[in-house]
């Protein structure tokens, strides 16, 4: 499967998933969705702060050249809100998966569709 395949149909397909890209963790894309502008340099900023609320918590996340409000995340997720849409990113072995989403979608279908597929990225080793 392409990547291309996984933001289509694994991610976006999903009709939970409003836009979407995965990337490597030097922030270089790999596949996107055409609606989602985000920068290899945003990318990568947002992929070194995974990890560290000290930095995600006063600064944000930003994508696309939109600032969203970093709410909470671990050494493998970052969830962040802006109005009625919001982001859930999940770094893998080689890949970062990042998921955007707008009202009526419920934060926790995206997380739950992202962190699916992380999770088998992770187990086939990427």
């Amino acid at each position: 499967m392409s990547w291309q395949s996984y933001v289509d149909d694994q991610l976006i397909g999903t009709k939970v998933v409003t836009d979407a890209l995965i990337c490597g963790h030097d922030g270089n894309i790999w596949a996107a969705s055409p609606k989602l502008q985000a920068t290899p340099q945003e990318l990568k900023k947002m992929i070194d702060s995974i990890g560290n609320s000290d930095v995600l918590a006063p600064s944000g996340v930003v994508l696309g050249g939109v600032k969203y409000m970093y709410l909470s995340g671990t050494d493998r997720v970052i969830r962040a809100k802006k109005d009625k849409s919001g982001i859930h990113v999940m770094k893998t072995t080689q890949a970062v998966i990042v998921a955007r989403y707008d009202d009526p979608i419920m934060p926790e279908q995206c997380a739950t569709v992202t962190e699916k597929l992380g999770d088998y990225l992770i187990s086939v080793g990427y």
